[in-house]
């Protein structure tokens, strides 16, 4: 080797040595300038529910967690929770509910709205909401008393600690009025299986499972209630009667990826993701800010 072969060799490896503190330091500055401001979270925060809503959240926490590269969102989701009173004693930073608390800010993501299910060889195909509380509270037990024919009324309850179940039974006025009698189905999918087959049996659920059921061809209808039918638009608007809030709540002291999670779950990414199984919010409030609420909503 001669003498200008070494002395490039020798640059070469100082250059590598002095690339090697160089690169990190280029890449750090070049993530601050690519990265944008509010996609930096570092924080962990835990999202806790009960009821249908676990697969939304799923699939927000995931699109939440790749926007803002950094943040962790872990969920705690089972049908036995409650998931408010996490949030108040720190188990939990955000709660996914239908009812709001005088100590926490909600902000509405969404309505769910609740189908009556009955099996597709019932003839009835409309009920008033008088009718549905006489059926779901045991004042009648036959279906020629709704209009249908003379046969039995089998009821399919939903759990009585499910958001749905509290929304049904509050806007009926029936909250503590089912009778000992009335089946329990853990799930909504469970629920519609037990209705499908069975011309006796008349239950709810969540809209977006039960239009599922019908797309897929489960042998079952879902009924008008007061002359409206159940369908996103009519509970956007307001003018189908059984729908439920979903809301998000946090203190307000929450750290700011909580904050941040419920800003991303009012975005327009947000509600593409709600509208495959829910009704996304819209009203007066579609800011993506909380608001403070002394009334309880069902």
């Amino acid at each position: 080797m001669n003498i200008v072969e070494v002395r490039a060799t020798d640059m070469e490896r100082a250059l590598r040595r002095g690339h090697a503190g160089i690169v990190p330091c280029v890449l750090v500055a070049l993530a601050f300038l690519v990265w944008p401001a509010d996609a930096a979270l570092s924080a962990a925060i835990t999202i806790a529910g009960s009821g249908q809503e676990l697969r939304m959240v799923e699939r927000l926490t995931r699109a939440f967690e790749k926007k803002h590269l950094g943040a962790v969102a872990e969920i705690r989701w089972d049908p036995s929770f409650h998931p408010i009173q996490m949030v108040k004693s720190d188990e939990a930073d955000v709660a996914v509910a239908g009812q709001t608390d005088p100590d926490l800010l909600a902000t509405p993501i969404a309505w769910d709205g609740i189908a009556v299910v009955v099996d597709f060889t019932n003839p009835l195909r409309e009920i008033t909401s008088l009718q549905l509380a006489a059926m779901f509270s045991g004042a009648v037990t036959r279906w020629s008393d709704v209009g249908g024919i003379d046969t039995r009324i089998e009821l399919i309850n939903g759990p009585s600690d499910q958001p749905i179940r509290g929304t049904f039974e509050t806007v009926l006025g029936i909250v503590g009025k089912s009778p000992h009698s009335a089946h329990v189905s853990r799930s909504d999918q469970r629920a519609i299986s037990r209705v499908a087959g069975n011309g006796s049996a008349v239950t709810y659920a969540s809209l977006g499972v039960a239009l599922d059921a019908v797309t897929y061809g489960v042998g079952v209808a879902l009924l008008s209630v007061d002359h409206v039918e159940p369908a996103k638009q009519t509970v956007r608007d307001g003018r189908y009667p059984l729908r439920r809030p979903i809301l998000l709540l946090r203190k307000d002291e929450s750290n700011s990826t909580a904050a941040s999670f419920v800003d991303f779950a009012r975005s327009k990414e947000a509600k593409d993701i709600i509208e495959e199984m829910f009704v996304s919010h819209s009203g007066p409030d579609t800011e993506p800010r909380a608001v403070r609420s002394s009334m309880r909503e069902k």
